[in-house]
């Protein structure tokens, strides 16, 4: 690494990607120094991350100590250690750079598509806090399913969901679906309508079954479950319906109830609060909407489709004075960025789930959502 580029990182402050380590007061031990590489390597994002070590938390360059015999480190020795020291062993780059007249070690750490531990079991991943600071954190199982299913390695909608059974599944909510296909004008998968409950399941994947049913699939519950099922068996799933006007709450309620019956509930009080106002155009008379309904549905199911279920959390649809905001947990998936929203491929953090409503008619599945959104917005001049 050339000294001007480290000195224009070091002059830019940590971040989520570049962490300082300063020596200053006491030295940095081996162990602090392999649980520091392995958050690094667990953060999200897909390039390398970079620890300097002789740099304090402000930014002041005081220099690495030696880490080796005879008053030297050498990087290799550092390669070696933290190979040893990680499970599965990560491959990093040492070096040192003199930097403001001091030596700083340079450790390059790439990234890592699965959850990089320490050889004594320890588990860190580097993340912001509220305030957009960095800092390394215990990462936590449930966080490392979330870690994989954003870089496409896991599919939680596919995972089979202990002591869930054939009865916690809906016969009313496997009509529904037969009914949004039907309601679909073509987009749906009608080959599906004949088939019996059971069969049904099978085919979409939200069961795990040979001869006979042997395990419900997190996808099962949310797209067939019984309420009562759903509240005790997927408790991080949860959707609410806001009303904010004139700064006071006129609605704010919570459900959790099966996928397709929220898209139906939700698209039924869109469309009672979605006011239309009459526009003169020569010899015309256009209706201009508040949100354009095609816009709202694939808003909302995107949130459904696309949220971490992994996480404590609720999906919220805010009908505000200016406009509505549909919020989903978890960021984008890996690969996914504002600045590449329009024109990136799919990347559906639940595929199986992205598939089934996609079999039901209610989505394409052809990346157009947003680019729906946008057009439906710029259509009625909302944008």
């Amino acid at each position: 690494m050339r000294r001007e580029e480290l000195e224009g990182l070091v002059e830019a402050g940590e971040t989520l990607d570049v962490e300082f380590k300063g020596e200053e007061r006491h030295p940095l031990s081996d162990g602090d120094l392999v649980e520091t590489v392995v958050g690094l390597a667990n953060r999200p994002g897909d390039h390398a991350g970079l620890l300097l070590v002789g740099v304090e938390d402000d930014g002041s360059v005081t220099g690495a100590r030696p880490r080796h015999e005879a008053g030297i480190t050498d990087p290799l020795r550092v390669q070696a250690l933290i190979s040893n020291r990680t499970r599965p062993a990560l491959t990093c780059r040492a070096e040192l750079v003199q930097v403001q007249g001091h030596e700083v070690l340079a450790i390059e750490v790439p990234a890592v598509r699965t959850p990089v531990g320490t050889s004594d079991g320890k588990y860190l991943r580097r993340t912001l806090t509220a305030k957009g600071e960095p800092r390394t954190v215990p990462f936590h199982f449930h966080e490392m399913q979330s870690l994989q299913a954003d870089r496409g390695l896991l599919d939680y909608s596919g995972l089979p969901v202990r002591d869930a059974t054939w009865d916690d599944l809906d016969p009313l909510e496997f009509e529904r679906y037969r009914r949004s296909i039907r309601e679909s004008r073509g987009m749906g998968d009608a080959s599906l309508l004949p088939l019996t409950d059971a069969e049904l399941a099978k085919a979409l994947g939200t069961v795990e079954a040979n001869h006979q049913v042997t395990a419900i699939r997190v996808l099962g519950l949310l797209l067939f479950g019984r309420e009562e099922a759903v509240r005790r068996l997927l408790p991080t799933h949860e959707a609410a319906f806001q009303v904010l006007a004139e700064g006071r709450v006129r609605m704010n309620d919570f459900l959790r109830w099966p996928l397709i019956r929220l898209m139906d509930e939700f698209l039924g009080r869109f469309r009672a609060y979605n006011r239309e106002e009459e526009v003169t155009v020569g010899m015309l008379r256009i209706g201009v909407p508040d949100c354009p309904e095609r816009a709202f549905r694939e808003g909302l199911a995107n949130a459904l489709i696309h949220r971490d279920y992994t996480r404590l959390g609720t999906i919220h649809v805010q009908w505000r004075d200016d406009g509505v905001e549909i919020s989903s947990p978890g960021g984008f998936p890996d690969g996914v960025r504002l600045d590449n929203l329009l024109v990136t491929s799919p990347r559906p953090r639940n595929p199986l789930l992205a598939d089934a409503f996609k079999r039901a008619g209610i989505v394409e599945r052809t990346a157009r959502g947003i680019d729906t959104i946008f057009h439906e917005q710029l259509r009625v001049g909302r944008l």
